[in-house]
């Protein structure tokens, strides 16, 4: 037998395994994705089941909704507060506990202990921290004669209370892929630039860091992604209060489908939304894939 006929009937069978899934995939994301568009562009009734072709309108509305805006702004803030604390902290961390000491295991799995409980059971416990009149952290600040603070009813400061909760539970993940690639670096590599005479701050900032530059974009990435469809956190602790101080997309486009029943509007907004996510995504691709980009 030909190595050619060899390699087709491989590349055939393994197509035939991988079919099943492949299915799966289309049915269960590229299909969604593929009626949302088309839903965007849409009057769609809900109980009728009515779809009427209305062209740009919805994104029109959308775009022009001042709750929409105000939600898109606080979704911004939220993602790159979280990202940006959550990569500076996981970095801190994995250079902390990159040499060995008694107990690092326990500390370590102390550490990631926040990032394997569930997200409403995480939102359960802070909501009941922050609580204005019952709340351990108001009780706290009362009984070193400080003013209670309105973490969750304040306007000005709810938005960052539920970012604080997000670092809380997010930190160990961004310190497991920082520590993750802090030991893949080799110990030659290190022990040679202390023979040359490299300080700690030379040896971090010109040899860990710039080494490390693929695993800080992957977790930029990935922490862009997770927050910037954020809703459990927000629909648990807030709601989207007070008013909507902490109003983000993902809650938006909820409303708007299955309380309102604006579906088309819905669609639009969700497409908005992809559209900045994958814009965001390429910018981290790019500097991945080209890291001598500016």
């Amino acid at each position: 037998m030909k190595p050619t006929t060899r390699n087709r009937e491989n590349a055939i069978f393994y197509w035939l395994i991988l079919l099943p899934a492949l299915i799966v995939m289309i049915w269960l994301t590229v299909y969604p994705m593929i009626t949302v568009f088309l839903t965007s562009f849409q009057n769609y009734n809900y109980i009728s089941g009515k779809r009427v072709w209305i062209g740009i309108e919805n994104y029109k509305n959308i775009l022009t909704d001042k709750l929409f805006l105000k939600s898109f702004w606080n979704t911004i803030v939220y993602c790159f507060a979280t990202t940006f604390i959550e990569v500076c902290l996981g970095t801190i961390f994995a250079l902390v506990f990159y040499g060995d000491f008694r107990g690092k295991s326990i500390v370590i799995i102390l550490l990631i202990l926040p990032m394997m409980l569930s997200t409403m059971v995480v939102s359960a416990v802070w909501k009941t921290l922050f609580h204005y009149d019952i709340g351990f952290i108001n009780y706290l600040l009362s009984s070193l004669g400080l003013q209670r603070v309105g973490w969750l009813i304040d306007p000005k400061i709810a938005l960052w209370s539920i970012i604080i909760v997000d670092i809380w539970q997010w930190t160990p993940f961004a310190f497991i892929v920082m520590q993750a690639g802090l030991l893949s670096i080799p110990q030659e590599i290190f022990e040679a630039s202390i023979v040359d005479g490299a300080t700690y701050w030379q040896r971090l900032s010109q040899i860990t860091l710039p080494i490390m530059q693929d695993q800080i974009l992957l977790l930029c990435l990935l922490r862009t992604i997770d927050t910037f469809k954020v809703f459990s956190k927000v629909f648990a602790l807030t709601g989207g209060g007070p008013g909507n101080a902490t109003e983000t997309t993902s809650l938006f486009v909820y409303r708007e489908a299955f309380q309102y029943f604006n579906l088309g509007r819905s669609s639009a907004a969700s497409m908005i939304t992809l559209l900045a996510v994958i814009l965001m995504s390429i910018f981290y691709l790019r500097r991945m894939l080209n890291p001598k980009e500016v």
